[in-house]
């Protein structure tokens, strides 16, 4: 992956070209992991792409399609096999837990990232909140899924 595909003022792709430490725990051409500075439990790490993407949907299948199985070596390295363990992608405002795509939906750094973090124990990892829309019908649903068919 060329570095046309970075910019030069994102945090993630400073760390993708060796401009900022980090603690690397694997890398291919299309996808780069590290541990969190700010961890919600011991072993929490990050995948990145090397491809600079704010939003899920501008990231290239190619490199979509490295990132999970990284992903899981990664969670398998850290030792979640038989744990309990959170894969969320974006990123976190430390005040909400929120994960999600863009400013308004709190993601710090704007570039595309999976956090795989460790649930040792109820205290420790991420701590969710799921806030669940009251009293949805059937035909609402239907509704839904007819605009997202169509868009298929």
């Amino acid at each position: 992956m060329s570095a046309e595909h970075l910019s030069d003022s994102c945090l993630f792709c400073k760390i993708i070209k060796g401009d900022i430490p980090s603690c690397k725990i694997i890398e291919t051409e299309k996808s780069y992991s590290f541990l969190d500075i700010n961890p919600l439990s011991e072993g929490h790490a990050l995948v990145i792409p090397k491809y600079h993407a704010e939003f899920f949907h501008q990231v290239p299948d190619d490199i979509l399609a490295d990132m999970l199985p990284v992903a899981k070596k990664v969670a398998l390295a850290i030792g979640l096999a038989d744990g309990q363990y959170n894969l969320l992608q974006a990123s976190r405002e430390r005040e909400k837990s929120r994960q999600n795509n863009g400013r308004m939906a709190h993601q710090e750094v704007p570039h595309v990232h999976f956090h795989i973090i460790p649930k040792p124990n109820p205290e420790q990892g991420l701590i969710v909140g799921w806030p669940q829309l009251k009293d949805v019908s059937q035909d609402q649903l239907k509704n839904t899924l007819g605009r997202i068919k169509e868009k298929l």
